[in-house]
């Protein structure tokens, strides 16, 4: 009964991501992030080692926000993430704790929406403000505008993490930990491992993993 329910909770989900085909029945569990260590390679966009592409984008509260302005930390935690994915919403309080806990060690959290609101209504700018009040965002949550700068990155889902370090290199790319449903049931953080790993003067290991969550939204031609 439970693995029915399961199943019935995937599909759901997929279906509020707009990612299940319409064939589609039953969802398997999404499958855990598969982990890899590469030296340059990655989605469709930046490679383990690039430097990442400048922006500046529209903070939630109107606020002009540059990358440039992280430039004098130890790193930036890069994330993709949007209003309406379920896979998002889930890592909400794991974003607000992630930035309370790595901020003040020289991380920040940097979210960026890149949907399409026309696509998505609900991660219209104006509905950005309402949910970062509502679940009290620490850090900025950008609007990428035009959906200029998700492609440079290659970001393809919501919540996508790019790892920076302290020269704006991308040092990890993918999920934040292994289980999106069950905070309490996380056996491996990745992106908390990748920061330990850099602090320690190492290489992430994996520095690749495949992330979960909804496709990015734009209208399609």
């Amino acid at each position: 009964m439970k693995k029915v329910l399961f199943s019935l909770l995937m599909v759901s989900m997929l279906f509020a991501c707009g990612d299940a085909p319409a064939t589609q029945t039953a969802a398997k569990a999404d499958d855990a992030p598969k982990a890899k260590m590469v030296k340059n390679e990655s989605a469709d966009g930046l490679e383990i080692g690039d430097k990442a592409p400048a922006f500046t984008l529209k903070n939630h509260d109107g606020s002009m926000v540059s990358l440039s302005d992280y430039a004098d930390g130890k790193g930036v935690i890069l994330t993709f993430t949007c209003n309406h994915c379920p896979y998002a919403v889930m890592y909400e309080d794991r974003l607000n704790d992630l930035h309370a806990k790595y901020a003040p060690k020289g991380y920040p959290v940097l979210a960026i929406n890149p949907n399409d609101p026309e696509v998505k209504p609900e991660d219209s700018f104006e509905n950005m403000g309402v949910r970062a009040k509502e679940k009290g965002f620490e850090f900025a949550y950008l609007f990428d505008e035009g959906q200029k700068i998700y492609p440079q990155y290659g970001a393809t889902k919501t919540p996508h993490i790019f790892l920076l370090d302290s020269e704006q290199k991308v040092r990890y790319v993918g999920a934040i930990d292994d289980n999106a449903q069950d905070a309490e049931g996380v056996k491996v953080k990745f992106l908390e491992n990748a920061i330990e790993a850099i602090e320690a003067g190492n290489d992430p290991d994996p520095n690749f993993t495949k992330a979960i969550g909804c496709s990015i939204k734009y209208k399609k031609s």
